[in-house]
């Protein structure tokens, strides 16, 4: 057999020549247009769940928010597992699906899903999605210096304007903001001042959330 080609390979040296040339082309090609992945993302397609609940503890999340999301999820078709972990004032729901499902559609399954189990869910509990890419997508990491701004001021910035402009950039589906310190405010009533102008505390809330 190997005699044969080496012969036909003689006997048609253009021909010979014309291939190689193709697969020089070809190769160059691949080359320059072929994307590679330094770490390649071999994780299955996942649904991350945030649970956010302030000043709970992991039983009370776990009893009232974290196992009954576990059970509304399950019943979610293509499923692989679902896997639930809860702590101080917060919870994370994984929800790995089979290899072959489409990440978006996943996402809005579980969205269907979540939405018909909101009622049940105990006031005060925020329930959100996390972004659509894995722990393989972090790709850069940054710093906020300054010498006459303090560290509140920093984080307000990368909160409110740096964020923002990173994630207007294509493929870039999260920005999270650690470090700094997160500008609080208090607001301390007069009680005298709310009976003299006839405002409840409902009517300040409100105003708050509406400003």
């Amino acid at each position: 057999m190997i005699e044969k080609i080496i012969e036909g390979s003689v006997r048609n040296r253009f021909l010979v020549i014309v291939v190689v040339l193709l697969l020089l082309g070809g190769s160059f090609w691949a080359i320059k247009n072929t994307a590679l992945d330094a770490l390649p993302d071999l994780s299955p397609p996942q649904v991350i769940v945030q649970v956010k609940w302030s000043g709970q503890s992991p039983r009370i999340i776990e009893d009232q928010v974290t196992f009954p999301l576990i059970n509304a999820f399950m019943s979610i078709p293509q499923i692989e597992t679902v896997r639930g972990m809860s702590s101080y004032g917060n919870a994370l729901i994984y929800i790995i699906f089979k290899d072959d499902t489409d990440l978006y559609w996943a996402r809005s399954r579980v969205l269907e899903q979540l939405s018909t189990v909101q009622n049940s869910i105990p006031n005060g509990v925020d329930v959100t999605l996390g972004p659509d890419a894995t722990g393989v997508g972090w790709v850069y990491q940054y710093a906020l210096k300054s010498k006459s701004k303090s560290l509140d001021e920093l984080r307000s910035l990368q909160d409110f304007y740096y964020k923002y402009a990173l994630l207007g950039v294509d493929g870039v589906s999260e920005v999270a903001s650690i470090g700094g310190f997160v500008k609080n405010y208090q607001i301390t009533l007069d009680h005298d001042k709310l009976i003299f102008y006839n405002i409840s505390l409902d009517e300040v809330i409100s105003a708050i959330k509406k400003s």
